[in-house]
């Protein structure tokens, strides 16, 4: 029986080689938003090592929505240069470039995780107001209220994921995720547990949804119509009065329309001290939900470490990818170790052949 973890994808006018995708991660490793040698070296890593599509982490879309002031960019023209080299590099290797299109919300202005993590508070310590859907910071003892952004300020995060998507084509991508999970800013809005707004963008699951939704438009519109765009959502807030995979499958079905072409289905983040049930494949559930339920395409992702547990999500439909991200920290060379445990048959680069045996 041949893998179906090692079968071609093809989405739109793009073919991943496999269904292995390198998650976006975060790496806290810029200056002023300019991806680097670090970049070039940990992400060229995994398309030697035979993954079939690589997504560069969170990257923002402007300045104030990164995460830490270490994180990846995408909001000035001069952060495609190195982009595009570090692009240029997996394409030759044979796997997929994409780039996650950001913006981290109220969890914004924060140190790096092996530095704690806390809210930065002073703009001497190279901090920054935050904005949100509302003005609740996103755990009672930060010192850091974002600020509820207005009608004009909506508009111009619109037109900043609109920019960043015309910066990603620049680069050479060939897939751009919207991030709209783990409690960063379209997280904000849709989810009722930070999106207190009285106005168009707050109250109904039509309104809370809707700058998703004109984003994923935004950039449709401006991503070329051969290539694809996934959408990452926190597909429950595992919270009873927050959102949930019903409410998921129905926005994936509207993302569909606006022009989305695979859900990646992750999960939580919105508020902290959330007991959430993780273990190997807790997430697979969701997938499998959304896509049998939506009728789209869909990806996997957490705690997703053995080729057989890969290669049975997928014989089971339960996704139609299968997202990788710690076991990749671990073994860049993945792929290619699952292909030998699967018995299939794949190419290694050239210059590793001689250690095939």
């Amino acid at each position: 029986m041949s893998s179906l973890l090692f079968s071609p994808l093809r989405l739109r006018g793009v073919t991943l080689k496999n269904r292995i995708v390198v998650s976006p991660m975060c790496q806290y490793s810029s200056e002023d938003g300019f991806a680097n040698d670090w970049h070039f070296v940990h992400l060229g890593s995994r398309a030697v090592g035979g993954a079939g599509l690589i997504i560069l982490e969170a990257s923002a879309v402007e300045a104030i929505g990164r995460i830490s002031p270490q994180d990846l960019g995408i909001y000035k023209d001069e952060h495609v240069e190195p982009l595009a080299r570090i692009v240029k590099f997996l394409h030759e290797q044979g796997s997929v470039a994409g780039i996650q299109l950001a913006h981290a919300g109220r969890k914004a202005s924060s140190s790096p995780p092996w530095m704690g993590g806390a809210p930065i508070a002073s703009t001497a310590q190279g901090g920054w107001t935050p904005v949100s859907a509302s003005g609740l910071p996103f755990d009672p003892r930060n010192p850091v209220v974002p600020t509820a952004l207005d009608e004009t300020g909506i508009q111009r995060i619109i037109r900043s994921f609109a920019e960043a998507t015309d910066r990603a084509r620049a680069a050479g991508f060939r897939v751009v995720e919207i991030h709209g999970a783990h409690g960063y800013l379209l997280h904000e809005f849709f989810s009722p547990l930070s999106n207190q707004r009285t106005d168009r963008y707050g109250g109904s699951f039509e309104n809370r949804t809707r700058l998703i939704r004109e984003v994923t438009r935004a950039v449709r519109q401006r991503w070329p119509e051969e290539l694809p765009i996934f959408v990452r959502l926190s597909a429950t807030d595992w919270v009873e009065e927050g959102w949930s995979v019903e409410d998921s499958v129905a926005l994936a079905k509207l993302l569909k329309e606006d022009g989305a072409d695979l859900i990646d289905c992750s999960s939580g983040g919105a508020v902290p001290g959330v007991r959430i049930p993780a273990g190997p494949g807790y997430q697979v559930p969701l997938s499998e939900r959304v896509r049998r339920e939506a009728d789209i395409a869909t990806g996997a992702v957490g705690f997703i470490q053995s080729a057989f547990q890969a290669e049975s999500t997928l014989r089971t439909g339960q996704a139609d990818v299968v997202l990788l991200a710690r076991e990749l920290l671990r073994d860049p060379y993945w792929p290619l170790h699952a292909a030998k445990e699967l018995y299939t048959q794949v190419a290694w680069p050239k210059q590793y052949e001689r250690a095939q045996n």
